[in-house]
Protein backbone atom coordinates (compact mmCIF):
# COMPACT_ATOMS: atom_id res chain seq x y z
CA UNK A 1 0.00 0.00 0.00
CA UNK A 2 1.20 3.72 -0.65
CA UNK A 3 0.06 7.43 -0.52
CA UNK A 4 -2.18 8.02 -2.89
CA UNK A 5 -4.13 4.81 -3.43
CA UNK A 6 -8.14 4.00 -2.57
CA UNK A 7 -9.20 1.48 -0.66
CA UNK A 8 -12.54 0.50 -0.15
CA UNK A 9 -12.73 -0.20 4.05
CA UNK A 10 -15.17 -0.79 7.10
CA UNK A 11 -14.93 0.85 10.40
CA UNK A 12 -15.34 -0.94 13.40
CA UNK A 13 -14.42 1.03 15.48
CA UNK A 14 -13.35 4.51 16.91
CA UNK A 15 -9.67 5.92 18.20
CA UNK A 16 -8.93 8.58 21.24
CA UNK A 17 -8.40 11.75 18.98
CA UNK A 18 -11.76 10.83 16.99
CA UNK A 19 -10.82 8.78 13.84
CA UNK A 20 -12.30 5.74 12.32
CA UNK A 21 -10.57 2.51 12.76
CA UNK A 22 -10.33 0.07 9.97
CA UNK A 23 -8.03 -3.10 9.25
CA UNK A 24 -6.78 -3.93 5.89
CA UNK A 25 -4.16 -6.79 5.27
CA UNK A 26 -3.47 -7.22 9.09
CA UNK A 27 -2.69 -2.87 9.45
CA UNK A 28 -4.61 -0.79 11.38
CA UNK A 29 -6.05 2.57 8.63
CA UNK A 30 -7.28 5.61 11.26
CA UNK A 31 -10.02 7.66 9.15
CA UNK A 32 -10.58 10.83 9.46
CA UNK A 33 -14.01 11.43 10.11
CA UNK A 34 -14.88 7.89 9.84
CA UNK A 35 -17.61 6.46 11.95
CA UNK A 36 -18.31 3.18 13.52
CA UNK A 37 -20.27 0.84 10.76
CA UNK A 38 -19.02 3.22 8.03
CA UNK A 39 -18.49 1.24 4.51
CA UNK A 40 -16.61 4.04 2.90
CA UNK A 41 -13.85 4.29 -0.13
CA UNK A 42 -10.67 5.87 1.19
CA UNK A 43 -7.25 7.51 -0.12
CA UNK A 44 -4.21 6.47 1.74
CA UNK A 45 -2.53 10.07 2.97
CA UNK A 46 0.31 8.35 5.01
CA UNK A 47 1.97 5.06 5.21
CA UNK A 48 3.78 4.53 8.44
CA UNK A 49 5.35 1.96 10.13
CA UNK A 50 2.52 0.81 12.26
CA UNK A 51 -0.49 2.69 10.61
CA UNK A 52 -2.24 3.66 7.87
CA UNK A 53 -3.43 7.38 7.64
CA UNK A 54 -6.41 8.03 5.00
CA UNK A 55 -9.38 10.24 4.32
CA UNK A 56 -12.72 9.46 2.97
CA UNK A 57 -13.58 9.87 -0.77
CA UNK A 58 -16.55 8.43 -0.28
CA UNK A 59 -19.36 7.01 1.78
CA UNK A 60 -20.69 3.87 0.26
CA UNK A 61 -22.99 3.19 2.70
CA UNK A 62 -23.16 5.71 6.11
CA UNK A 63 -23.05 3.84 9.42
CA UNK A 64 -26.62 4.26 10.75
CA UNK A 65 -25.05 5.73 13.85
CA UNK A 66 -24.57 9.01 11.10
CA UNK A 67 -26.48 12.04 11.81
CA UNK A 68 -26.68 15.62 10.00
CA UNK A 69 -24.25 18.11 11.48
CA UNK A 70 -26.15 21.30 12.66
CA UNK A 71 -23.11 23.11 11.49
CA UNK A 72 -22.19 24.54 7.86
CA UNK A 73 -18.95 24.67 8.34
CA UNK A 74 -18.43 20.96 9.91
CA UNK A 75 -15.66 19.33 8.64
CA UNK A 76 -13.68 22.04 7.58
CA UNK A 77 -13.41 24.06 10.97
CA UNK A 78 -11.08 22.68 13.39
CA UNK A 79 -13.68 22.46 16.51
CA UNK A 80 -16.14 19.42 16.29
CA UNK A 81 -14.78 16.16 15.33
CA UNK A 82 -18.01 14.20 16.24
CA UNK A 83 -21.24 16.54 15.57
CA UNK A 84 -22.24 14.14 12.92
CA UNK A 85 -22.42 11.17 15.64
CA UNK A 86 -25.25 10.76 17.87
CA UNK A 87 -24.94 12.26 21.21
CA UNK A 88 -26.31 9.58 22.98
CA UNK A 89 -23.35 7.71 21.43
CA UNK A 90 -20.98 10.17 21.82
CA UNK A 91 -21.14 9.40 25.44
CA UNK A 92 -21.06 5.85 25.04
CA UNK A 93 -17.89 5.50 22.89
CA UNK A 94 -16.01 7.97 25.46
CA UNK A 95 -16.43 5.29 28.20
CA UNK A 96 -15.55 2.96 25.99
CA UNK A 97 -12.30 4.79 25.11
CA UNK A 98 -11.99 5.26 28.84
CA UNK A 99 -11.85 0.95 28.58
CA UNK A 100 -9.55 0.67 26.14
CA UNK A 101 -7.12 3.03 27.93
CA UNK A 102 -7.32 1.06 31.13
CA UNK A 103 -7.80 -2.86 29.94
CA UNK A 104 -4.21 -3.47 30.88
CA UNK A 105 -4.51 -2.99 34.48
CA UNK A 106 -4.83 -6.46 36.21
CA UNK A 107 -8.05 -6.65 38.21
CA UNK A 108 -10.06 -3.88 36.68
CA UNK A 109 -13.67 -4.98 35.46
CA UNK A 110 -15.41 -3.17 33.62
CA UNK A 111 -18.36 -1.99 36.34
CA UNK A 112 -15.30 -0.39 37.78
CA UNK A 113 -16.01 2.31 35.04
CA UNK A 114 -19.15 3.53 35.60
CA UNK A 115 -21.50 5.58 32.39
CA UNK A 116 -20.08 8.55 30.77
CA UNK A 117 -22.04 11.41 32.69
CA UNK A 118 -24.22 13.56 29.82
CA UNK A 119 -23.58 17.06 29.66
CA UNK A 120 -26.83 19.67 30.47
CA UNK A 121 -26.42 21.57 27.07
CA UNK A 122 -24.91 20.08 23.91
CA UNK A 123 -25.08 23.68 22.24
CA UNK A 124 -24.05 26.47 23.39
CA UNK A 125 -21.97 25.35 26.33
CA UNK A 126 -18.83 27.27 25.98
CA UNK A 127 -18.49 30.53 28.31
CA UNK A 128 -15.46 31.30 26.72
CA UNK A 129 -14.59 31.28 23.05
CA UNK A 130 -11.98 32.70 20.85
CA UNK A 131 -11.38 34.03 17.28
CA UNK A 132 -8.62 34.61 15.44
CA UNK A 133 -7.85 37.91 13.17
CA UNK A 134 -6.28 37.10 9.41
CA UNK A 135 -4.90 38.91 7.00
CA UNK A 136 -5.09 35.77 4.58
CA UNK A 137 -8.15 34.15 4.73
CA UNK A 138 -8.39 30.28 4.23
CA UNK A 139 -11.00 29.87 1.82
CA UNK A 140 -13.40 26.30 1.40
CA UNK A 141 -14.11 24.62 -1.89
CA UNK A 142 -17.60 26.26 -2.15
CA UNK A 143 -15.74 29.80 -1.57
CA UNK A 144 -12.97 29.73 -3.93
CA UNK A 145 -15.57 29.98 -7.53
CA UNK A 146 -16.89 33.10 -5.63
CA UNK A 147 -15.01 36.36 -7.01
CA UNK A 148 -17.13 38.78 -4.43
CA UNK A 149 -15.20 36.87 -1.62
CA UNK A 150 -11.62 38.78 -0.76
CA UNK A 151 -8.66 36.92 1.09
CA UNK A 152 -7.36 40.15 3.19
CA UNK A 153 -9.86 39.74 6.35
CA UNK A 154 -11.24 37.32 8.26
CA UNK A 155 -12.22 37.05 11.88
CA UNK A 156 -12.79 33.00 12.51
CA UNK A 157 -11.75 29.38 13.53
CA UNK A 158 -8.65 27.26 12.79
CA UNK A 159 -9.00 24.53 9.93
CA UNK A 160 -7.96 21.74 11.38
CA UNK A 161 -4.26 21.16 12.30
CA UNK A 162 -3.34 24.17 11.24
CA UNK A 163 -1.64 27.19 13.10
CA UNK A 164 -1.78 30.08 10.41
CA UNK A 165 -5.25 28.95 8.79
CA UNK A 166 -7.99 30.91 9.96
CA UNK A 167 -11.47 30.42 7.87
CA UNK A 168 -14.44 32.34 8.32
CA UNK A 169 -17.08 31.60 10.75
CA UNK A 170 -20.36 32.61 10.33
CA UNK A 171 -22.08 30.73 13.17
CA UNK A 172 -20.78 28.38 16.17
CA UNK A 173 -22.99 25.93 17.50
CA UNK A 174 -20.76 25.77 20.85
CA UNK A 175 -21.27 29.32 22.10
CA UNK A 176 -24.76 31.29 22.63
CA UNK A 177 -27.02 33.64 19.87
CA UNK A 178 -25.28 37.04 21.86
CA UNK A 179 -21.87 35.73 21.29
CA UNK A 180 -22.48 34.86 17.89
CA UNK A 181 -24.02 38.17 17.00
CA UNK A 182 -21.35 40.04 18.62
CA UNK A 183 -18.67 37.90 16.46
CA UNK A 184 -20.71 39.25 13.68
CA UNK A 185 -20.83 42.32 14.53
CA UNK A 186 -17.05 42.68 15.15
CA UNK A 187 -16.31 40.80 11.59
CA UNK A 188 -17.95 43.40 9.87
CA UNK A 189 -16.92 46.25 12.26
CA UNK A 190 -13.13 45.15 11.63
CA UNK A 191 -13.30 44.14 7.94
CA UNK A 192 -14.43 48.11 7.18
CA UNK A 193 -12.33 49.78 10.21
CA UNK A 194 -8.68 50.02 7.77
CA UNK A 195 -7.08 48.48 11.56
CA UNK A 196 -4.46 45.98 10.36
CA UNK A 197 -4.68 42.64 11.50
CA UNK A 198 -1.38 41.01 12.84
CA UNK A 199 0.54 39.09 10.01
CA UNK A 200 2.11 36.03 11.80
CA UNK A 201 5.07 36.05 9.18
CA UNK A 202 6.49 40.23 9.40
CA UNK A 203 5.08 39.93 13.02
CA UNK A 204 3.56 43.77 11.86
CA UNK A 205 -0.16 44.51 12.57
CA UNK A 206 -2.67 45.46 15.32
CA UNK A 207 -5.07 42.91 15.41
CA UNK A 208 -5.03 39.49 16.70
CA UNK A 209 -7.95 37.71 18.43
CA UNK A 210 -11.10 38.63 19.56
CA UNK A 211 -12.44 36.36 23.07
CA UNK A 212 -15.83 36.31 24.32
CA UNK A 213 -16.50 35.30 27.77
CA UNK A 214 -19.96 34.84 29.08
CA UNK A 215 -21.68 34.27 32.78
CA UNK A 216 -24.14 31.78 32.96
CA UNK A 217 -25.31 32.70 36.08
CA UNK A 218 -25.04 36.43 35.70
CA UNK A 219 -25.83 36.72 32.19
CA UNK A 220 -22.85 38.79 31.79
CA UNK A 221 -21.15 39.30 28.51
CA UNK A 222 -17.17 40.10 28.36
CA UNK A 223 -14.94 40.85 24.54
CA UNK A 224 -11.74 41.40 24.80
CA UNK A 225 -10.04 42.18 21.73
CA UNK A 226 -5.86 41.03 22.09
CA UNK A 227 -3.48 43.10 20.02
CA UNK A 228 0.26 43.37 19.49
CA UNK A 229 0.33 46.96 21.03
CA UNK A 230 -1.78 49.07 22.78
CA UNK A 231 -4.83 50.07 21.17
CA UNK A 232 -7.53 52.44 23.59
CA UNK A 233 -7.73 55.09 21.40
CA UNK A 234 -8.32 52.84 18.37
CA UNK A 235 -10.73 50.53 19.76
CA UNK A 236 -13.15 53.65 21.42
CA UNK A 237 -15.31 53.64 18.68
CA UNK A 238 -15.57 50.26 18.47
CA UNK A 239 -16.57 49.70 22.26
CA UNK A 240 -19.17 52.37 21.99
CA UNK A 241 -21.01 50.87 19.05
CA UNK A 242 -20.85 47.40 20.68
CA UNK A 243 -22.03 49.15 23.78
CA UNK A 244 -25.39 50.46 21.78
CA UNK A 245 -25.94 47.46 20.25
CA UNK A 246 -25.34 44.87 23.10
CA UNK A 247 -26.85 46.06 26.45
CA UNK A 248 -25.72 42.41 27.61
CA UNK A 249 -22.19 43.54 27.55
CA UNK A 250 -20.41 44.29 30.75
CA UNK A 251 -16.84 44.57 30.15
CA UNK A 252 -15.03 45.48 27.28
CA UNK A 253 -11.16 44.49 27.07
CA UNK A 254 -7.79 45.48 25.17
CA UNK A 255 -5.11 42.85 26.27
CA UNK A 256 -1.92 43.65 24.42
CA UNK A 257 0.40 40.12 23.58
CA UNK A 258 3.84 41.91 22.23
CA UNK A 259 5.35 38.63 21.33
CA UNK A 260 5.83 36.83 18.45
CA UNK A 261 3.90 33.48 19.76
CA UNK A 262 0.20 33.23 18.85
CA UNK A 263 -1.52 33.14 21.97
CA UNK A 264 -4.59 34.65 23.20
CA UNK A 265 -2.87 35.87 26.53
CA UNK A 266 -1.59 39.44 27.24
CA UNK A 267 0.82 41.06 29.63
CA UNK A 268 -0.94 44.11 30.00
CA UNK A 269 -4.71 44.83 30.24
CA UNK A 270 -6.89 48.00 29.58
CA UNK A 271 -10.56 48.32 30.62
CA UNK A 272 -12.22 50.04 27.71
CA UNK A 273 -15.79 50.27 28.97
CA UNK A 274 -17.15 48.46 31.98
CA UNK A 275 -15.97 46.45 34.41
CA UNK A 276 -12.44 44.69 34.37
CA UNK A 277 -14.09 41.28 35.10
CA UNK A 278 -17.36 39.11 34.88
CA UNK A 279 -19.16 37.42 37.90
CA UNK A 280 -20.23 33.56 37.78
CA UNK A 281 -21.68 31.51 40.26
CA UNK A 282 -21.19 27.74 40.48
CA UNK A 283 -23.50 26.37 43.24
CA UNK A 284 -23.10 28.71 46.48
CA UNK A 285 -18.98 30.54 45.54
CA UNK A 286 -18.58 32.99 43.26
CA UNK A 287 -15.45 34.13 41.17
CA UNK A 288 -14.60 37.02 39.60
CA UNK A 289 -13.30 36.15 35.55
CA UNK A 290 -11.02 38.65 34.37
CA UNK A 291 -9.51 38.59 30.88
CA UNK A 292 -6.93 36.01 31.48
CA UNK A 293 -8.27 33.52 34.47
CA UNK A 294 -8.84 30.15 33.97
CA UNK A 295 -11.99 28.85 34.21
CA UNK A 296 -13.55 25.68 32.91
CA UNK A 297 -15.60 26.42 30.08
CA UNK A 298 -18.62 24.12 30.36
CA UNK A 299 -19.63 25.30 34.12
CA UNK A 300 -22.73 23.72 33.98
CA UNK A 301 -21.16 20.13 33.68
CA UNK A 302 -17.93 21.60 35.89
CA UNK A 303 -20.48 21.62 38.74
CA UNK A 304 -21.14 17.74 38.01
CA UNK A 305 -17.27 17.42 38.16
CA UNK A 306 -16.81 18.83 41.13
CA UNK A 307 -19.62 17.13 43.08
CA UNK A 308 -18.19 13.87 41.50
CA UNK A 309 -14.67 15.16 43.44
CA UNK A 310 -16.64 16.23 46.04
CA UNK A 311 -18.47 12.86 46.80
CA UNK A 312 -15.05 10.81 46.23
CA UNK A 313 -13.30 12.47 48.57
CA UNK A 314 -15.81 11.49 51.11
CA UNK A 315 -17.33 13.87 54.20
CA UNK A 316 -15.24 13.56 57.36
CA UNK A 317 -11.35 13.82 56.59
CA UNK A 318 -8.67 15.58 58.55
CA UNK A 319 -5.86 17.30 56.13
CA UNK A 320 -6.69 17.35 52.02
CA UNK A 321 -3.83 17.91 49.48
CA UNK A 322 -5.02 19.35 46.08
CA UNK A 323 -1.97 18.86 43.90
CA UNK A 324 -2.20 21.13 40.92
CA UNK A 325 -4.50 23.52 42.98
CA UNK A 326 -4.71 25.94 39.66
CA UNK A 327 -7.36 28.96 41.23
CA UNK A 328 -8.55 26.63 43.98
CA UNK A 329 -12.00 25.45 42.46
CA UNK A 330 -12.02 21.87 43.41
CA UNK A 331 -10.33 23.35 47.31
CA UNK A 332 -13.00 25.46 47.36
CA UNK A 333 -15.32 22.60 46.99
CA UNK A 334 -13.98 20.37 49.41
CA UNK A 335 -13.30 22.91 51.95
CA UNK A 336 -16.92 22.59 53.88
CA UNK A 337 -15.82 18.86 54.72
CA UNK A 338 -12.00 19.24 55.81
CA UNK A 339 -9.81 20.77 58.83
CA UNK A 340 -7.67 22.01 55.95
CA UNK A 341 -7.12 21.95 52.32
CA UNK A 342 -3.59 22.46 51.29
CA UNK A 343 -2.66 23.35 47.65
CA UNK A 344 -0.21 23.25 45.93
CA UNK A 345 0.37 25.07 42.08
CA UNK A 346 3.23 25.64 39.81
CA UNK A 347 1.64 29.32 38.51
CA UNK A 348 1.79 32.17 40.64
CA UNK A 349 -0.74 33.87 39.55
CA UNK A 350 -3.10 31.07 39.23
CA UNK A 351 -2.46 30.95 43.44
CA UNK A 352 -2.96 34.56 43.69
CA UNK A 353 -6.19 33.77 42.19
CA UNK A 354 -6.84 30.75 43.99
CA UNK A 355 -6.58 33.00 47.41
CA UNK A 356 -8.62 35.52 45.99
CA UNK A 357 -11.18 33.69 45.28
CA UNK A 358 -11.25 31.79 49.12
CA UNK A 359 -11.64 35.10 50.30
CA UNK A 360 -14.03 36.26 48.57
CA UNK A 361 -16.08 33.22 49.63
CA UNK A 362 -15.25 33.65 53.25
CA UNK A 363 -13.45 30.19 53.04
CA UNK A 364 -10.24 29.98 55.29
CA UNK A 365 -9.41 26.90 55.91
CA UNK A 366 -7.57 26.47 52.67
CA UNK A 367 -3.81 27.05 52.16
CA UNK A 368 -1.92 27.94 48.69
CA UNK A 369 1.64 27.45 47.79
CA UNK A 370 2.95 28.52 44.55
CA UNK A 371 6.42 26.68 43.48
CA UNK A 372 7.52 23.01 41.48
CA UNK A 373 5.43 21.00 43.13
CA UNK A 374 7.48 17.91 43.32
CA UNK A 375 9.93 19.66 45.38
CA UNK A 376 7.15 21.33 47.71
CA UNK A 377 5.45 18.37 48.96
CA UNK A 378 8.60 16.24 48.99
CA UNK A 379 9.68 18.81 51.75
CA UNK A 380 6.48 18.80 53.70
CA UNK A 381 5.92 17.03 56.59
CA UNK A 382 2.17 16.79 56.66
CA UNK A 383 0.56 13.83 56.26
CA UNK A 384 -2.56 14.10 53.78
CA UNK A 385 -5.67 11.60 55.01
CA UNK A 386 -7.01 12.41 51.08
CA UNK A 387 -5.01 13.88 48.07
CA UNK A 388 -6.94 15.26 45.04
CA UNK A 389 -4.73 15.50 41.92
CA UNK A 390 -5.44 17.38 38.75
CA UNK A 391 -2.79 17.27 36.13
CA UNK A 392 -2.08 18.64 32.98
CA UNK A 393 -2.65 16.27 29.91
CA UNK A 394 0.71 15.49 30.15
CA UNK A 395 0.18 13.76 33.48
CA UNK A 396 2.50 13.34 36.60
CA UNK A 397 5.73 13.10 36.64
CA UNK A 398 7.45 10.15 38.13
CA UNK A 399 9.05 11.51 41.21
CA UNK A 400 5.25 12.45 41.81
CA UNK A 401 3.62 9.11 41.94
CA UNK A 402 6.62 8.31 44.48
CA UNK A 403 6.19 11.28 46.93
CA UNK A 404 2.45 10.73 46.67
CA UNK A 405 2.67 6.71 47.43
CA UNK A 406 5.35 7.63 50.60
CA UNK A 407 3.25 9.86 52.03
CA UNK A 408 0.10 6.89 52.33
CA UNK A 409 -3.07 8.72 52.14
CA UNK A 410 -5.73 6.70 52.74
CA UNK A 411 -7.58 7.56 49.79
CA UNK A 412 -6.27 9.21 45.80
CA UNK A 413 -8.76 11.12 43.79
CA UNK A 414 -7.43 11.71 40.23
CA UNK A 415 -8.84 14.01 37.95
CA UNK A 416 -7.68 14.07 34.19
CA UNK A 417 -9.04 14.81 30.53
CA UNK A 418 -6.39 12.64 29.23
CA UNK A 419 -6.94 8.57 29.55
CA UNK A 420 -3.90 7.63 28.45
CA UNK A 421 -1.86 9.32 30.82
CA UNK A 422 -4.26 8.46 33.44
CA UNK A 423 -4.23 5.00 33.25
CA UNK A 424 -0.12 5.65 32.91
CA UNK A 425 -0.12 7.27 36.48
CA UNK A 426 -3.04 4.84 37.98
CA UNK A 427 -0.89 1.77 37.21
CA UNK A 428 2.27 2.40 38.99
CA UNK A 429 -0.40 3.51 41.90
CA UNK A 430 -1.87 0.21 41.79
CA UNK A 431 1.28 -1.28 43.42
CA UNK A 432 -0.34 0.47 46.64
CA UNK A 433 -3.65 1.38 45.91
CA UNK A 434 -6.83 -0.46 44.15
CA UNK A 435 -8.94 1.44 41.73
CA UNK A 436 -12.73 1.75 43.53
CA UNK A 437 -14.50 3.52 40.78
CA UNK A 438 -13.84 5.96 37.58
CA UNK A 439 -16.72 8.27 36.54
CA UNK A 440 -16.31 9.27 32.97
CA UNK A 441 -18.08 12.97 32.74
CA UNK A 442 -18.65 14.56 29.59
CA UNK A 443 -17.12 18.52 29.29
CA UNK A 444 -16.90 19.04 25.80
CA UNK A 445 -19.62 17.30 23.92
CA UNK A 446 -18.85 16.89 20.19
CA UNK A 447 -15.48 16.31 20.45
CA UNK A 448 -13.34 13.31 21.49
CA UNK A 449 -12.39 14.90 24.75
CA UNK A 450 -13.33 13.29 27.92
CA UNK A 451 -12.61 14.21 31.72
CA UNK A 452 -12.98 11.33 34.34
CA UNK A 453 -12.53 10.93 38.06
CA UNK A 454 -11.17 8.21 39.74
CA UNK A 455 -11.19 7.14 43.20
CA UNK A 456 -8.36 5.09 44.72
CA UNK A 457 -8.28 2.79 48.10
CA UNK A 458 -4.90 2.23 50.18
CA UNK A 459 -4.86 -1.62 49.82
Amino acid sequence: MKKGELLTINIDKLAFGGKGIARVDNRVVFVEGGLPGDRAEVKIQKVKKKHIDARITDVIKPSPLRREAECSHFGQCGGCKWQNLDYRHQVQFKREQLLESFRHLAGLTPEVIHQTTPSPLIFAYRNKMEFSFTDNRWLVPEELADPRIKKDFALGLHVPGSYDRVMHIEKCWLQDDVMNRILNFSQNYFKQSGLPVFNLKTHEGLLRFLVLRKSFSHGEYMVNIVTFRPAESLLADYANKLNSQFPEITSIINTVNPRVAQIAFGEEEYVLSGQDHITEKMDEFTFEISANSFFQTNPLQAVHLYHTVQKYAGRHNNLIWDLYSGTGTIAMFLAGNARKVKGFELVESAVMDARNNCAGNSIDNCEFIAGDIRDNISGTSDNPDIIVCDPPRSGMHEDILKAIMNKRPQKIVYVSCNPATMARDIQQLTTVYQVAEIQPIDMFPHTYHIESVARLELK
